[in-house]
C-alpha cells in the first residue's frame, strides 16, 4: 500500500508540486507569525519587568488596591528583615526597596501633580535595563538631591538636566515638606502614561521628605523570568497569614494578560483561516486527481479490492503528501525564522508607548508543532470526502471512465 501510494503521489509531478507549495507556504506562515507574536509577549513582559514592576512585589496588605491614594498608610515594618528573607530564596537576583509618594513638582513658574518613587539607585540601575535615558544620566547613590523625570513630566514643566526643581509633599502626620532637587536625567519607559506622571529620587531623599525611615514595597527581580511561578509560590507561603502580601508582575500589569489574550485569539483565527485555505486548495487538486483516476480505481475494485482498501490507499496518499509538505515547511520556517532573527525587524513604538524595538522570530516547539499539525490535518481532511466518494462509486460506473 505504501509503494502504491508513493507512486500515485508523484505520478502528476506538477500538480503534486503545486499542492505541496500550498502546504509549505501555509506551515511557514504559521511558524513565522507564531514566532513573531511570541516575541511580542516576551519583549513586552521583559520591558514591564525591567522598567517598572520587577518579577514580584511585596507590600503591606491592601497596598496594591488602596496604596496609590494613601501610600503613607502602607509602610512595611522591619524592612531589612523582610529584605533578607526574600533575598535568601532560590532564584532571586535582587530585592529593591521603594517608597511611593505623591506631591507637587515646581519648576519656579508652575506646579505639576506627580507620582514619585524613592528608589535605591545602584540596585535599580542594575535591573532597569529597559529604562531608556533620553537626556542626562542615571541617578546615583551619591545624588542625595538628584531627581529623574519621566519624559512627559520634563516636557510639561519644560525642564532639562541641570535645572532645579522643588518637590512638595505631605508627610504621614499631615505636615508639608519641601526639598530642592537637581534634574540629573529624563527617562523613557515602554509606557507614555507612566512617563507622563512619574519622578524618581533616592530612597534616602524620599524618607527625608516624608520624615520616615520605612518603605512601601520591595521589588523582587529573578535570574530567570520562567521561575516567577515557583518563586511566587515560595514567597506566598512565607507571607501566608502575615501582614504582607505578594503580587506577580502579570497581576500588577493586567493589560499584559489582556494583550496576550488578544494576540492568542488573533493567532487562533489565523490558524483557522490557514486550515480552511489549505483544505480548499488541496481539495480542489484532489477532486481533479481522483476524477482522472476513477477508471483506475474501478479497475482496482474489479480485481477484487474492497472499497476500504481503495479508501486506505487514497488516505495513505494524503498522509504522505501532508507529511512531505509539513516537513519541508517546518525546515524552511525554522530556517527563515533564524535568519530573520539574526537580521531583526525594526518595529515602531506600540500604542501608548514611547520606544520602538527590534522584533525577532522566537520559535517555540509548541508553536512549530501547532503549525505542522494544522498543515497535516488540513491535507488529510481535504482527502476524506473525495476518497469516500471515489471508493463508493459502483464498479460498472467507474469502469466506464476507461472507455
Amino acid at each position: 500500500m505504501f509503494k502504491l501510494a508513493f507512486r500515485n503521489v508523484f505520478r502528476q509531478k506538477i500538480r503534486t508540486a503545486m499542492t505541496l507549495a500550498v502546504i509549505v507556504v501555509s506551515v511557514v506562515g504559521l511558524i513565522l507569525s507564531g514566532g513573531f507574536v511570541e516575541d511580542i509577549f516576551v519583549q513586552l513582559g521583559e520591558a514591564i519587568i525591567h522598567s517598572q514592576s520587577g518579577h514580584l512585589q511585596v507590600a503591606k496588605r491592601g497596598y496594591f488596591t488602596e496604596g496609590s491614594r494613601k501610600p503613607e498608610q502602607y509602610l512595611i515594618p522591619d524592612a531589612e528583615g523582610t529584605r533578607g528573607t526574600l533575598a535568601r530564596l532560590d532564584g532571586v537576583d535582587e530585592v529593591m526597596a521603594r517608597l511611593s509618594f505623591s506631591g507637587l513638582l515646581n519648576n519656579g513658574r508652575t506646579d505639576m501633580a506627580i507620582v514619585g518613587e524613592g528608589i535605591e539607585p545602584d540596585r535599580e540601575a542594575r535591573v532597569g535595563t529597559y529604562l531608556h535615558l533620553s537626556a542626562g544620566r542615571q541617578l546615583k547613590a551619591t545624588d542625595r538631591h538628584g531627581i529623574l523625570l519621566g519624559e512627559g513630566v520634563a516636557q510639561s514643566l519644560q525642564v532639562a538636566p541641570g535645572d532645579r526643581t522643588t518637590l512638595l509633599v505631605s508627610t504621614p502626620e499631615g505636615a508639608m515638606n519641601a526639598l530642592e532637587f537637581d534634574v540629573v536625567g529624563v527617562f523613557q519607559s515602554f509606557s507614555k502614561d507612566y512617563d507622563a506622571r512619574t519622578v524618581k529620587i533616592s530612597l534616602g531623599a524620599a524618607q527625608e521628605l516624608l520624615d520616615s525611615d520605612m518603605v512601601n514595597v520591595f521589588v523582587v527581580t529573578l535570574r530567570n523570568t520562567k521561575d516567577t511561578h515557583r518563586v511566587a509560590e515560595a514567597v506566598e507561603a512565607l507571607l501566608i497569614n502575615g501582614p504582607l502580601e505578594a503580587r506577580r508582575w502579570q497581576v500588577l500589569n493586567d493589560f499584559y494578560s489582556k494583550t496576550v489574550e488578544l494576540y492568542d485569539r488573533q493567532l487562533g483565527v489565523l490558524r483557522i483561516i490557514v486550515l480552511v485555505m489549505v483544505l480548499l486548495s488541496v481539495a480542489n487538486t484532489v477532486n481533479l486527481t481522483i476524477f482522472e483516476r476513477t477508471g483506475e480505481l474501478g479497475t482496482m475494485r474489479a480485481l477484487g479490492n474492497r472499497s476500504r482498501f481503495v479508501f486506505r490507499v487514497l488516505m495513505m496518499e494524503s498522509l504522505m503528501l501532508g507529511t512531505i509538505g509539513v516537513t519541508v515547511g517546518v525546515v524552511l520556517g525554522v530556517s527563515l525564522g533564524g535568519v530573520i532573527s539574526m537580521i531583526g525587524i525594526p518595529m515602531p513604538p506600540p500604542p501608548n508607548a514611547n520606544l520602538g524595538y527590534t522584533a525577532q522570530i522566537r520559535l517555540l516547539p509548541s508553536q512549530v508543532a501547532a503549525a505542522a499539525l494544522v498543515g497535516l490535518l488540513a491535507t488529510v481532511g481535504a482527502f476524506v470526502v473525495p476518497a469516500l466518494r471515489a471508493s463508493r462509486i459502483p464498479v460498472a460506473e467507474a469502469l466506464r471512465y476507461n472507455v
